[in-house]
């Protein structure tokens, strides 16, 4: 029961604005938090490189316990990673992961920001990474970050000091705040910045560190901690009835595609950090010596003396009994000069003086989206739950305005409805750092105001001017859609403008392994009503297309019409691209629309090229039929579909003798292991497979046996470990120039390594029984060949694999030399 209550108080405390785009419902213990941070003028910034660095503990505790405004600084959107719960890698695995931070932010009451660094993947040392970031530009980013939320305390995840021990992009983002810090107040370091923002200085920087930073408790406890702060971040919210660190869990749970789900915990907990920059405070206050009450701003004596009156007198019992004395701090605070506070603390009272009215104001659209030169409904819902005296006195979106000049009374709802226009000239809203074409290390986005920012800001707004107790004021809400499901129940969706047609090819990647041309199918989809148009199929030289210009025409808003293109390969290898062009009425669309669905985070519409690689490949291979077994998700059964393989998945609860007969070859999905709990129990079934004649190729899992959940993931000695080789032009050597794997059927030489994307692999086995062959060496600058990234080992009368080859990237991307190993792989020769 308990657990249930907690779960409710949280739920209402930290409402995931994330989630569906729901409107937060303040309780009176919440709004009575919130005046606790209103009166707190104060302000930290957390930096670290990914999403999931950061400490929620440490950021609750800034924003709960200390009430400070506080701010988590990614570098990077964290694009590098895996997916856990669906498809989404690369750019499409950004979107999803900065819609989970700012899901944790809104659970931990933290903000959120990002630079332009495009996360890569692993990288070991920070020469390494800003070899490929420019540093420069992300230096620039931190800079105008820290000039635009002035905090007053910098808290960096990770060491500067050390670098080569961590991940590259770990070590990178600290360098890079220790030397902005020391940046941010010179007017001659990035000047252009100051017509947006201006100089600002830092009182300290803090590491915060933890024993596992000096490498074992042991040596912790004997370290010098004259410059380490203490703080106990386990601290319990009477008010809210929770803990920092059971907020802290489901702030890190939100986390969800890189399986950072947990448990709540509760409890003392300490945190260490450490001072870097700036004088050390005295006590255990990271604020002490900064002035965080209301006489930091002119006029501020006033305001502060109202403020902390209505907070130690608060009216649980009708908090609306307040709006006179917030009305008049809000007054006072028009007045002062200090514009960066100002605007800080109008828009949290703004917030305040609609909660504690019992305000509901919602502007709904008639739909998810319009077009530039669209056109749209809103219905407008106001609501006054209070015995205020409250006046709608005008509705304003868009270039649309309505003037009701209404009296909200008691709980009586007031329903308006507006026609939108959309400008012609309006922005598209999908993800801001993917409407130009980046570099492998750096997004591009030309309007330096959006850096920084979490996503793109909406294009329609509902603007209430009210009067409150005969003083005007405008509240700000996004024009969002709100409907409902049978199975879902209530939902909202952001509200979106969007191109009149989406144009998109199933596959990024088609590969040809012959010269035999193939059906391309290509689907325009409609985002508004009655569209026609012609689209044409570009290609590169080399290829050709059959009636590459076609015509269509599509009723419906949301029905699409599927077109077929005939593509023919040139005569030998080659690779090249094809693109679709929609053009309606003049104007040419080349995006597709990529929508990112799952119920933790608002749907994301994504505009993306719709450009298909074309890869040309003389591939040869055995077998027809394999089977695989998914894993952590990947992509590697529709590429292998399409150099002619039947592919079937496997149902891991359904493995047995029987029903792993009939195929030629079995693959084991990246981290099945770790995530597919059924596979230590169905291990002996894989292994008496390939015993008796069939060849089971393996691919990489994470190391550790607590994470790999099976004792015997071989039928012979087999350890795997951390190696990796990250940089996807490292040199790679054939061990065993006479094993069948890199001779039959096709031959694999050193060029097959040639424009591999990403990395090499990751997860060596760096142990292994004699049974294995190595077949390929390879290293990183400055290390030790790795030998273990792929193991072959005749067992029975088939072949056991386990290779740590980053297939599951490559051949996705069209790496031909990729598609030869892998196929060789599975057309290993078995004995009679």
């Amino acid at each position: 029961m308990r657990q249930l209550l907690v779960s409710c108080v949280i739920s209402l405390l930290c409402i995931n604005l994330g989630f569906s785009q729901a409107p937060k419902k303040n309780s009176s213990t919440e709004i009575y938090h919130s005046l606790q941070k209103l009166n707190f003028l104060g302000s930290a910034l957390y930096i670290a490189a990914h999403p999931d660095d950061e400490n929620t503990r440490l950021i609750s505790y800034l924003s709960n316990n200390l009430k400070a405004k506080t701010a988590y600084l990614s570098l990077t959107r964290g694009d590098g990673g895996q997916n856990l719960i669906g498809p989404e890698i690369r750019e499409q695995l950004g979107v999803l992961r900065t819609q989970e931070l700012l899901g944790a932010r809104s659970k931990d009451g933290g903000e959120q920001f990002f630079s332009r660094a495009n996360d890569f993947g692993y990288s070991k040392h920070p020469d390494e990474t800003l070899a490929i970031w420019n540093k420069e530009e992300v230096l620039g980013d931190v800079v105008q970050i820290i000039r635009q939320y002035k905090p007053d305390v910098i808290i960096n995840r990770f060491n500067h000091r050390t670098p080569g021990t961590t991940h590259g992009h770990h070590t990178t983002s600290a360098m890079l705040s220790v030397e902005a810090f020391d940046l941010v107040n010179d007017a001659n370091a990035y000047p252009e910045q100051l017509k947006l923002t201006e100089t600002w200085q830092p009182k300290r920087m803090f590491f915060n560190t933890s024993w596992w930073f000096y490498g074992s408790e042991e040596a912790f406890n004997k370290a010098d901690k004259s410059k380490l702060m203490k703080l106990d971040v386990g601290v319990f919210y009477p008010i809210l009835g929770v803990s920092n660190n059971e907020i802290a869990a489901l702030a890190s749970s939100q986390h969800l595609c890189q399986g950072f789900g947990r448990i709540s915990t509760r409890g003392s907990q300490d945190e260490y950090i450490e001072l870097l920059k700036g004088d050390m405070p005295k006590g255990d206050d990271i604020f002490e010596g900064i002035n965080t009450t209301w006489s930091r701003i002119d006029g501020g004596d006033a305001i502060g003396k109202i403020l902390n009156k209505v907070e130690e007198n608060f009216n649980f019992k009708n908090p609306s009994s307040h709006l006179p004395e917030l009305i008049e701090a809000y007054k006072l605070l028009q007045k002062s000069t200090d514009k960066h506070w100002k605007n800080i603390k109008s828009k949290e009272l703004e917030n305040i003086i609609t909660a504690v009215a019992g305000l509901y104001l919602e502007a709904n659209a008639n739909y998810t989206n319009s077009t530039p030169s669209g056109n749209f409904k809103v219905s407008i819902e106001a609501l006054n739950r209070s015995t205020a005296n409250i006046v709608l006195k005008s509705v304003n979106v868009g270039t649309t305005t309505l003037t009701p000049n209404i009296l909200l009374e008691n709980n009586t709802k007031q329903n308006l409805t507006l026609d939108v226009a959309v400008p012609a000239d309006t922005k598209y809203t999908s993800p801001y750092w993917l409407m130009e074409k980046g570099t492998l290390g750096m997004y591009t986005v030309k309007d330096k105001k959006l850096i920084g920012k979490p996503e793109t800001p909406r294009a329609f707004n509902a603007d209430f001017e009210l009067s409150i107790n005969n003083y005007t004021l405008t509240i700000t809400k996004p024009v969002v859609y709100h409907y409902s499901k049978p199975d879902k129940g209530e939902l909202y969706r952001p509200f979106e403008v969007l191109p009149e047609a989406s144009v998109g090819i199933k596959d990024k990647v088609i590969i040809f392994s012959d010269e035999s041309s193939k059906q391309i199918p290509v689907t325009v989809k409609a985002l508004a009503d009655d569209i026609s148009g012609e689209i044409e199929l570009t290609f590169s030289k080399g290829w050709k297309v059959a009636n590459a210009k076609q015509n269509f025409n599509i009723k419906k808003r949301g029905d699409s019409k599927t077109i077929t293109f005939t593509v023919t390969p040139p005569n030998s290898e080659s690779e090249g691209s094809i693109l679709p062009v929609v053009k309606i009425n003049g104007k040419e669309l080349n995006k597709e629309l990529v929508v990112i669905s799952y119920d933790h985070i608002p749907t994301q519409s994504v505009l993306l090229p719709s450009e298909a690689k074309v890869v040309r490949l003389d591939i040869k291979k055995t077998g027809k039929n394999i089977g695989y077994i998914t894993g952590a998700g990947d992509k590697i059964p529709e590429s292998l579909e399409q150099i002619g393989y039947n592919v079937s998945t496997i149902d891991p609860n359904n493995i047995n003798t029987a029903s792993l007969k009939g195929f030629d070859a079995i693959v084991v999905g990246i981290r099945a292991y770790n995530v597919v709990d059924q596979l230590k129990f169905k291990q002996h079934f894989l292994l008496d497979y390939v015993k008796n004649g069939g060849n089971l190729v393996i691919q990489y899992n994470t190391a550790g046996r607590s994470k790999l959940g099976v004792d015997n993931l071989a039928p012979y000695p087999l350890e795997l470990s951390r190696d990796r080789v990250t940089n996807e032009f490292a040199e790679v050597t054939i061990l065993a120039k006479d094993h069948p794997v890199v001779n039959t059927p096709n031959k694999i030489t050193p060029n097959d390594f040639n424009n591999w994307v990403q990395e090499r692999g990751l997860y060596f086995p760096n142990k292994w029984g004699k049974e294995f062959t190595p077949i390929l060496a390879m290293a990183d600058k400055g290390e030790e060949a790795k030998k273990g990234s792929i193991l072959i080992a005749a067992y029975g009368k088939g072949n056991y694999v386990y290779t740590g080859i980053s297939f599951f990237r490559e051949l996705p991307a069209g790496v031909p030399g990729a598609y030869k190993l892998f196929a060789n792989l599975l057309s290993l020769p078995k004995k009679k």
